[in-house]
């Protein structure tokens, strides 16, 4: 497993500057010119392109893409011209609540998924069956924003249950937490019932059944393992998603998190935050597709790593 890790970690290295390459064009690519807004509004022709020149945006694409990457290699994210503090700063300051978030939401849409896919599985073509995959049907179905909306009327506005935004307590976290993982908890419910359904046809759990074993045990201690491979892989994907598309939920939250930063420098044309962050983003997927690929190796110990 040792050589496996240090081999994907290598692979790392060319998928990271491809990634970057992309992005810094993409970002480019973003209509606005940011020296005119670093400039203001009253600015003269004169006055922005000397503010160009100062952000090094007057240089060919290549040049300031290697620069960018100089910089990079050193630990340097670059300057906000929004803001003008370190984009190390700008990013360190909203990571944590958006972490948090997608962590608090991940749990509860990890927990209620098994649980619905578990029982949906086990009550096949019955009303518990029907009444999950309702649910997570409804989860798929209903945009992430409507339904945060209607969560703040209802909890926020009309019984004044949680705070309708922003990150005060540990009330805040409830409303935005649970939008944001009603789509993951239906997507984890159909994978796992239809992984589940799978294995219960194997042969070694008509032999467990068998022997006696009670229900239970065979479907929590001998199935349920199994089948979660490819639950796992889209549950770490899905988090992946979270963490760098929580844009909306924190958004209709007012979430002082990494989506908010993200939308603000896009009106800014702020491109050092929205190259890092972006970055930072592929960076989180390449990661979770990694710990996803040594987890295999725990749920299923025949799993060998070339």
């Amino acid at each position: 497993m040792f050589r496996f890790l240090i081999k994907r970690l290598v692979e790392i290295i060319p998928i990271l500057i491809v990634v970057s390459i992309l992005i810094f064009l993409f970002v480019h690519m973003i209509p606005g010119d940011p020296a005119r807004l670093v400039a203001g509004p009253d600015a003269t022709i004169e006055d922005v392109e000397l503010v160009s020149k100062e952000l090094g945006l007057d240089k060919p694409l290549v040049e300031q893409y290697i620069t960018y990457m100089g910089n990079l290699l050193k630990g340097d994210l670059g300057t906000s011209l929004k803001t003008n503090r370190p984009v190390a700063e700008e990013i360190g300051a909203r990571f944590m609540p958006t972490f948090w978030l997608t962590l608090w939401s991940m749990v509860w849409a990890t927990i209620a998924g098994l649980i619905i896919g578990v029982i949906s599985a086990t009550k096949r073509n019955k009303w518990p069956d029907y009444l999950g995959m309702f649910g997570a049907v409804s989860g798929l179905s209903l945009p992430a924003f409507w339904l945060g909306l209607m969560l703040i009327q209802l909890f926020a506005v009309t019984l004044g249950w949680f705070p309708t935004g922003g990150l005060e307590s540990w009330k805040s976290y409830v409303l935005p937490a649970f939008t944001l993982g009603t789509g993951v908890a239906a997507v984890i419910a159909r994978f796992t019932r239809s992984a589940l359904m799978d294995v219960l046809k194997e042969d070694y759990v008509r032999t467990a059944r068998s022997k006696g074993l009670k229900e239970k045990n065979v479907i929590w201690g001998h199935s349920l393992r199994n089948a979660m491979i490819p639950v796992v892989t889209m549950t770490g994907l899905q988090f992946g998603f979270l963490l760098g598309g929580s844009v909306v939920i924190e958004t209709v939250f007012s979430w002082p998190g990494l989506g908010k930063l993200l939308i603000d420098s896009v009106a800014f044309r702020d491109y050092p935050v929205i190259q890092a962050e972006m970055l930072i983003f592929a960076l989180e997927f390449i990661i979770i597709n990694l710990i996803v690929d040594l987890l295999y190796g725990i749920l299923n110990p025949q799993i060998r790593y070339e």
